[in-house]
C-alpha cells in the first residue's frame, strides 16, 4: 500500500511540475494497471508529423523504423516549446524492412503451431530517425496512442491491464521491435526499462546494450559492434595496414565502434592518421569537410561507420575530386548498401571497399509477398501508395479508407497512420491534393512481378532478416506466455498461472523472451545470450562488372571472434589483387630496426641500420639482437656468421714487415759475429773481455730470432716457447752488458791505491758465471712459471669485430711479471752502473756506450706496457715483436756500430796507444 501511495504521489508532482511528461504519465499508469476516480483531462503536449501502419489482432506488437531519412535541420532557441518541420524522401530499404515484419506476423498467423488460436497484430511507426520522434513514437505504442486523457486524483484502484479512460487511442502494445540505431535504443531501453517492456532491436549494435544490469529489457537480432570492429581490426592487422582515416557519424554507434576498434590496434602497430564525424542533420556540410580531409591525408585505407545515406554524400564529394585510390572498410551499415552499388557516379570511387556484413540468409516467400504488393489491395498503406507513385510516375486510384482518422483501430483490419505526408513540402491536405492531381491514374495493370527492382531483390536479406528473427522471438516468447498445459482441462483454475491475450504484462513477456531457444524456419538455431545472439558476419567485396554497376561478392565470414578469408578472391581499389598499401612509414627492411619519432604515433617512424655485432632478419622489427660472442654480423647485419680466427700470420703485411726487420737484425747481427771474429786480435775487439762480446752477439742474435715464434698461429708449444726463449734471450743480452758495465768499474778501480786485488774477483772466469748465474735465474722462473700455468693458445673474444683472435693467453701475470721484473731489474742495475762509470777517463769507455743503450732499452720496454695493454687481438703480439726488435736493435747499435766504424773505417784508431790514450 505504502508503494502504490508512492508511485501516486511521484505522478502527481510529474504531473504539476513537468506537462510535457504526461504522455509518459499515461504509459507508466497503464503499465501499473492503475485507475482513476476523478476525472481531469489533459491535452497531449506537442503532436510532431507521425505516419505509421497497422493490423488488428489479439495481441499487438509495435515496430518504429526510419521510413524517411532526411530530417530537417532545426536550431531549437529554447525559448519556446520545440518544433520541427516534417521529413522528408522516403527510404526503401527502410520499406522493406518494415514489410519483412508485417510478412513475419502474416506467416506467424498462417501457422498452425505457433500462436495457436491467437491472432497477432502489428502497429508501426515512422521515428525519421529523430530521436524525440522516436522516444515519442515509442510511447505512444507502449502507451496506446494516447492524445488526452482522464486523469482522477488521489483515489486509486488496481486493475490488471485496463486502459485510463481516453478521447482517442489504441491498443497498448507490450513489446517494441525497433530502435534502429543505438543511441535511440539506448533511449528507449532507459525509457521503458523501469516499465519491463522488452525491446528487440534489428539495428542497434553498440557493445553498450549487452550491459544487461542496465539495459535489462534490450535484446537484438544483431550482433554487437565489438566483433565486426575486432573484425575490421583484424583485416588491418591481417594486410599490414597501419596508417588509416577514420570517419563515422556522430553517434552512439559511430564513437563507441571507433572506441572498440581502437582498443583492438592497440599495442599493434596500427594508427590513425584522422577521425572525422558527421551528422545527418549536416551531413552535405561535414561530407565536405571529410571529403577534404581524406583527399590530404596519406593514409590510403579509410575506414567508415556511417549509414548509406550518409555515405552516399561523401562518396559524391569524392567522385567531385576525383580521390579514386582510396581503399574503403565499411560497416555492415552501408557494406550491402543497393543504392551505393548501383550509383554509377561513385562506383569508381567504391570499387573494391571490403566491409562486414550482416550475415545474409533467404525467407521462402518473401520475394512474390513484395512482388504482389499493390495499392489497390492495400488502400490504406499511404508507404505503398507514395513508393506507387514515385516509381510508376501515376496515381492509384483513390480510395475512402486512406483519408479516415487514425483514431480507431479496430475500424479496418489494414490501417495506415499518416497525418499529413511530410515527404512532400507542405503539409496541409490541399496542397496534396494538389500535387497529387498532377499524376495521371494508374490503370491498375502496374505492378512489381513483372519487373527487377531493388525494393523486390530479396537474393541477400540481411537487416531484413533481422526483423524477421525478432518477430518470430517475440512470437516464441508470447506463445510460451500463453501456453497452459491444462487449457483446455475443465476442472482447471488457470486465473493465476496463464495469461490472456488481453491482459499480457510485459514483465512476464520480458521473462519468456530471455529464454527463446528456438529453430526459425530455416533451420537456424536461434537464442539470446543475454542480450545478444551469436554473432556471425559475412565479408563481403564491392567488384567491377561489364555493365557499370558495382556487385557485391562474398569472400568470408566471421565466427565470434574467428575470421575467415579467401583473399584471392578480392578485388581491391587499384583493380588488382596487389594489396594496397597504407603505411606512415614503410616497414623496416632486414638489418634495421625502428626508431619513433618524437611526438608523432609509433607508426611514424625511422630506420636506423642495426649496430655491427647486431642483426634483425625480421621486417618492422623494433630492437636488433647481439650475435653469440663466436660469431659476428654478415654486412647486411641480417644473420650472424662465424667469427673468423685471426692472429699474426706471415702472410699478411704486418707479419712480413716484422720478420723482415728480424731476420734483417739477426743477419746485421751475424755481419757484426763475422768482423769481430776477423779482427779479433785487435785491441778494438781484446778490449773489456771478447768473449763476452761475442756472447752478447750471440743473445742479440737470439733476441732477433726469437721474436719470430711470436708470429703464426698460436699452439700448444708455441706459446710455451716464445715466452721462455725471449725471456732468456734478453736476460743473456742484459747479463753480459751489466757484467761488461761491472768490470769497467772493476779496472778503474784497482788503479787507485791498495785495490789491486780488486781485479782478482773479476776475472774472466767470474765474468762467465755471473754471466751464467744471471741467466740460470731467469731460466729458473720460465720453468716454475710454465710448469705451473703456462701460456696456452685462447680465442680472444673481447674485441668486437668479424674476427676472433687467436693468442697465447696468459694464465699467470704473475709468471709474466717475474719475467719482465727481472729483465727490467738488471736493466736498471746496468742502467745506474754504467751511468756512474760514464765518465771514467778512458779514450774509449765502453761504459758510455752501455749507458746510452740501457736508456733505449728501457724507455723501449717503459713504453712497451701501456700500449701492450691497450693493443687489440693481434696487435698485442705485434708490440711485443716490435719492443722486442727495437731494443735489440738499440743494443746492436749503441754498442756495436762504433766499434765497426773504428775497426772497418778508422784502423789507425783500433791501437792499444790510442785506447789507453786519456
Amino acid at each position: 500500500m505504502s508503494r502504490t501511495a508512492a508511485y501516486m504521489s511521484w505522478f502527481y508532482w510529474l504531473l504539476t511540475q513537468w506537462p510535457s511528461s504526461l504522455l509518459l504519465l499515461s504509459v507508466v499508469g497503464r503499465q501499473m494497471g492503475l485507475e482513476v476516480v476523478q476525472a481531469i483531462v489533459c491535452p497531449r503536449w506537442g503532436t510532431p508529423s507521425k505516419k505509421g501502419l497497422s493490423q488488428d489482432g489479439d495481441v499487438i506488437i509495435g515496430g518504429l523504423f526510419n521510413l524517411y531519412y532526411i530530417p530537417s535541420a532545426i536550431q531549437q532557441v529554447f525559448t519556446k516549446l520545440p518544433h520541427s518541420k516534417p521529413c522528408t524522401g522516403l527510404d526503401l530499404v527502410s520499406l522493406k524492412y518494415m514489410y519483412a515484419m508485417t510478412f513475419a506476423v502474416e506467416e506467424i498467423n498462417r501457422n498452425s503451431t505457433l500462436l495457436p488460436g491467437v491472432k497477432l497484430g502489428y502497429r508501426i511507426l515512422d521515428s525519421c530517425s529523430r530521436y524525440p520522434w522516436s522516444l515519442q513514437a515509442a510511447l505512444s505504442l507502449v502507451g496506446g496512442d494516447t492524445s488526452s486523457c482522464i486523469l482522477t486524483a488521489p483515489v486509486l484502484q488496481s486493475a490488471a491491464y485496463e486502459q485510463p479512460g481516453e478521447t482517442t487511442g489504441g491498443q497498448p502494445v507490450p513489446l517494441l521491435i525497433g530502435a534502429a540505431s543505438s543511441t535511440t535504443a539506448i533511449m528507449l531501453s532507459s525509457i521503458l526499462g523501469p516499465l519491463s517492456v522488452p525491446v528487440i532491436s534489428y539495428l542497434a549494435s553498440c557493445p553498450c546494450l549487452s550491459d544487461r544490469p542496465k539495459f535489462p529489457n534490450f535484446f537484438r537480432t544483431i550482433p554487437s559492434d565489438i566483433y565486426q570492429a575486432r573484425a575490421i581490426a583484424q583485416l588491418a592487422i591481417r594486410f599490414k595496414w597501419t596508417w588509416i582515416g577514420a570517419v563515422l557519424v556522430n553517434n552512439d554507434y559511430g564513437q563507441l565502434a571507433i572506441q572498440t576498434f581502437q582498443e583492438e590496434i592497440r599495442g599493434k602497430g596500427v594508427c590513425l592518421e584522422f577521425i572525422e564525424t558527421v551528422r545527418r542533420e549536416t551531413i552535405v556540410r561535414d561530407a565536405r569537410r571529410a571529403a577534404n580531409t581524406i583527399q590530404a591525408s596519406t593514409a590510403r585505407v579509410i575506414l567508415i561507420f556511417c549509414w548509406y545515406t550518409d555515405v552516399k554524400n561523401l562518396f559524391l564529394e569524392l567522385a567531385e575530386r576525383n580521390v579514386t585510390d582510396r581503399q574503403f572498410l565499411a560497416s555492415e551499415a552501408w557494406s550491402t548498401s543497393s543504392d551505393l552499388l548501383q550509383d554509377l557516379t561513385i562506383s569508381k570511387v567504391a570499387n573494391g571497399v571490403l566491409g562486414v556484413a550482416i550475415r545474409s540468409s533467404t525467407v521462402p516467400g518473401f520475394e512474390q509477398y513484395l512482388k504482389r504488393l499493390h495499392p489497390n489491395h492495400r488502400p490504406d498503406d499511404e508507404f505503398l501508395r507514395y513508393f506507387w507513385e514515385k516509381e510508376f510516375a501515376c496515381s492509384p486510384r483513390a480510395t475512402q479508407s486512406h483519408v479516415k482518422p487514425f483514431s480507431s483501430y479496430s475500424s479496418s483490419p489494414l490501417k495506415t497512420r499518416f497525418d499529413y505526408p511530410s515527404n512532400f513540402s507542405s503539409s496541409s491536405p490541399e496542397k496534396r491534393s494538389l500535387q497529387k492531381a498532377s499524376l495521371p491514374t494508374c490503370n491498375g495493370t502496374e505492378s512489381l512481378e513483372g519487373m527487377q527492382h531493388l525494393f523486390t531483390d530479396t537474393s541477400q536479406l540481411r537487416v531484413a532478416y533481422n526483423v524477421y528473427l525478432a518477430v518470430y522471438a517475440a512470437a516464441h516468447a508470447l506463445h510460451s506466455l500463453l501456453s497452459c498445459p491444462n487449457r483446455d482441462s475443465p476442472l482447471r483454475n488457470n486465473s493465476s498461472t496463464c495469461s490472456s491475450p488481453k491482459h499480457i504484462k510485459p514483465i512476464e513477456l520480458l521473462q519468456h523472451l530471455s529464454k527463446v531457444n528456438v529453430t526459425s524456419p530455416q533451420g537456424e538455431m536461434f537464442y539470446f545470450q543475454g542480450a545478444d545472439i551469436p554473432a556471425k558476419y559475412d565479408l563481403v567485396n564491392w567488384q567491377n562488372t561489364p555493365e557499370g554497376p558495382l556487385k557485391l561478392v562474398l569472400i568470408g565470414r566471421v565466427d565470434g571472434f574467428d575470421l575467415h578469408l579467401n583473399e584471392s578472391a578480392i578485388q581491391w581499389s587499384t583493380g588488382s589483387n596487389q594489396v594496397p598499401i597504407s603505411v606512415c612509414s614503410e616497414s623496416c627492411p632486414p638489418g634495421t630496426r625502428k626508431a619513433n619519432r618524437k611526438g608523432e604515433p609509433v607508426c611514424c617512424f625511422d630506420c636506423i641500420p642495426c649496430a655491427e655485432g647486431e642483426i634483425n632478419n625480421k621486417t618492422g622489427s623494433l630492437q636488433c639482437e647481439r650475435c653469440p660472442s663466436e660469431f659476428w654480423s654478415n654486412a647486411n647485419q641480417t644473420a650472424c656468421m662465424p667469427r673468423q680466427l685471426d692472429f699474426l700470420s706471415f702472410n699478411e703485411t704486418l707479419g712480413i714487415t716484422l720478420t723482415t726487420a728480424a731476420v734483417c737484425g739477426a743477419i746485421v747481427t751475424t755481419a757484426v759475429s763475422v768482423v769481430f771474429i776477423s779482427y779479433r786480435q785487435t785491441p778494438m775487439v781484446r778490449a773489456n773481455n771478447s768473449e763476452l762480446s761475442f756472447v752478447l752477439l750471440l743473445s742479440l742474435k737470439l733476441c732477433f730470432l726469437c721474436s719470430l715464434v711470436f708470429i703464426g698461429r698460436p699452439s700448444v708449444w708455441s706459446c710455451r716457447f716464445q715466452q721462455a726463449a725471449f725471456g732468456v734471450s734478453f736476460v743473456l743480452c742484459v747479463s753480459c752488458l751489466l757484467v761488461k758495465t761491472i768490470v769497467v768499474l772493476a779496472v778503474f778501480r784497482s788503479a787507485r791505491p791498495g785495490a789491486e786485488s780488486l781485479m782478482k774477483w773479476f776475472g774472466p772466469g767470474q765474468q762467465r758465471g755471473s754471466v751464467c748465474l744471471f741467466t740460470c735465474i731467469q731460466v729458473i722462473i720460465c720453468v716454475i712459471w710454465l710448469s705451473l700455468s703456462p701460456p696456452v693458445p685462447q680465442r680472444d673474444l673481447g674485441f668486437q669485430g668479424s674476427k676472433v683472435t687467436l693468442e697465447c693467453a696468459m694464465t699467470s701475470v704473475v709468471g709474466f711479471s717475474l719475467v719482465l721484473g727481472y729483465i727490467g731489474l738488471l736493466a736498471c742495475t746496468c742502467l745506474i752502473l754504467a751511468f756512474l762509470a760514464r765518465k771514467l777517463p778512458d779514450n774509449f769507455n765502453e761504459a758510455k756506450l752501455i749507458t746510452f743503450s740501457m736508456l733505449i732499452f728501457c724507455a723501449v720496454w717503459v713504453t712497451f706496457v701501456p700500449a701492450y695493454v691497450s693493443s687489440p687481438g693481434k696487435y698485442v703480439v705485434a708490440v711485443e715483436i716490435f719492443a722486442i726488435l727495437a731494443s735489440s736493435y738499440g743494443l746492436l747499435f749503441c754498442i756495436f756500430a762504433p766499434k765497426c766504424f773504428i775497426i772497418l773505417l778508422r784502423p789507425e784508431k783500433n791501437t792499444k796507444k790510442h785506447l789507453m790514450a786519456r
